[in-house]
């Protein structure tokens, strides 16, 4: 990872960035090479993991893929690393037959269909971003905590990387104070690497049949998008902090994360 970008080059993942090197409101910066955000970690080379274990420390791998998701994918090689917890923790996925919760059932796991999740009233008017916080607000609480751990680096990933881990990484830097300007552009970042991602997931069965459901287009991550994400946030809790505290996020937790991040 080079000191002039938060990129980090991987061989098996396209969508790995530090959540370090944004401004916050006080004029500070968040601190590099605690917390990382990433697309699917199934497909690392031996040499990624070097990386990532070995000059990164990493240590905490949050995962929100559905149960469904990963039994299809698999839970990918840091799995087998002794030194890396896991963390598994589903936020319902975005959209399609094996990647979100409800009605089809794989080894006993339910997921719900992309149709049903459109016909969600509350969900045309809030944005399917605070479906997740709405669904599992547990994981979510639970996500930006082990994401806190100081016992190294924490990586937080989906499929893209894109969605549920942009939602969690914009609480994450929320929580540490940066700026909604600066929270913003890291979501829109991974527009970026949009067509190195499709690409990859194009490449498996369970993604392929969603991602050519829709146009290309669809998947672009938006500013307005997550911007609309904190507008719900702040017009029903007066913020996401306020969304935090009435699901058990405490002062000792924003510290922890503070403290990681700052």
């Amino acid at each position: 990872m080079s000191e002039t970008t938060r990129w980090i080059d991987l061989e098996g993942a396209v969508n790995a960035r530090d959540l370090g090197g944004l401004p916050t409101g006080d004029g500070g910066e968040t601190r590099r090479g605690r917390i990382f955000r990433a697309d699917n970690l199934q497909g690392l080379t031996p040499d990624d993991v070097a990386l990532l274990v070995g000059e990164l420390n990493l240590r905490h791998v949050v995962d929100l893929r559905s149960n469904a998701e990963v039994t299809l994918e698999g839970p990918g090689p840091l799995t087998r690393v002794p030194e890396v917890r896991h963390h598994h923790l589903s936020l319902f996925a975005e959209g399609g037959r094996h990647t979100d919760v409800e009605a089809d059932t794989i080894d006993g796991e339910r997921v719900l269909p992309w149709a049903e999740r459109v016909l969600d009233e509350e969900l045309r008017v809030t944005g399917f971003y605070f479906g997740y916080l709405r669904d599992r607000p547990d994981s979510a609480v639970a996500a930006l905590r082990a994401m806190a751990l100081d016992d190294g680096a924490s990586l937080v990933h989906c499929a893209a990387g894109k969605d549920r881990t942009g939602v969690l990484s914009a609480l994450a830097l929320e929580i540490a104070g940066a700026t909604r300007e600066a929270i913003v552009e890291d979501y829109a970042a991974t527009g970026e690497r949009l067509e190195l991602i499709l690409k990859r997931l194009r490449g498996s069965d369970t993604y392929r049949g969603d991602l050519d459901a829709r146009p290309a287009d669809d998947h672009m991550p938006r500013h307005r998008y997550i911007e609309q994400f904190f507008a719900v946030l702040d017009d029903r809790f007066g913020g996401p902090m306020g969304w935090l505290s009435q699901n058990g996020w405490t002062d000792e937790d924003t510290a922890a994360m503070r403290a990681r991040l700052r």
